[in-house]
């Protein structure tokens, strides 16, 4: 059996007030560098990782190195822990949006899996990206814990693909910096243990 724990990053600057991050490639905050240095002590005391992935942006592989230093070992790059593409969104606030795009807006937040950004992606093109990434954990470290360090986007949608939930569930579920999800897959059968935990 194959345990993955999937980590959000600590917290940067765009979170509040809220911002299109996507793929703008912000650092971590201080308060995001103590949550870091947080959910590593936890995840040294608890579990024995083999592996850590990041996602290519340097807030993942700033908190994945805070858990590598942690549990000593050596994080790795997983392009397909990537965030979503906003596209010409990005790094655009919500009031901003509202008033250049009104309708896409009210459709992201009622019917998210309607929606492709322009120029970036949908959360379809997540959901590929999130599904390899649990069938690279289950064939590449079969009876191993090993962490993803992702993002929002990508634990939301990670998540209701362990559950067979479709994507317009993607606002029923919360991720604050660095929350804590843990996903067991045997076989290619994947449960949910642990759901946005941040004590």
């Amino acid at each position: 059996m194959t345990t993955v724990l999937i980590v959000r990053h600590g917290h940067v600057e765009g979170i509040d007030p809220e911002r299109f991050r996507g793929r703008t490639d912000v650092p971590l905050t201080p308060e995001g560098e103590a949550q870091s240095a947080a959910v590593a002590k936890i995840i040294a005391a608890g579990w024995k990782p083999k592996a850590i992935y990041t996602s290519p942006l340097r807030r993942c592989i700033a908190t994945g190195a805070a858990i590598a230093r942690a549990c000593r070992i050596g994080p790795k790059v997983l392009e397909s822990l990537n965030d979503i593409s906003y596209g010409t969104w990005q790094w655009k606030t919500h009031e901003e949006m509202q008033a250049q795009d009104p309708e896409m807006l009210a459709i992201w937040k009622r019917a998210p899996q309607l929606v492709r950004f322009p120029g970036g992606d949908s959360l379809q093109d997540v959901a590929v990206r999130a599904a390899d990434s649990l069938r690279f954990a289950s064939a590449h470290h079969a009876d191993d814990t090993i962490v993803y360090v992702t993002h929002d986007t990508m634990i939301r949608v990670m998540l209701l693909h362990a559950l067979g939930s479709p994507l317009d569930a993607y606002w029923r579920i919360a991720q604050k910096p660095c929350a804590l999800n843990e996903v067991s897959i045997d076989g290619s059968t994947p449960c949910l243990l642990r759901v946005g935990e941040t004590a």
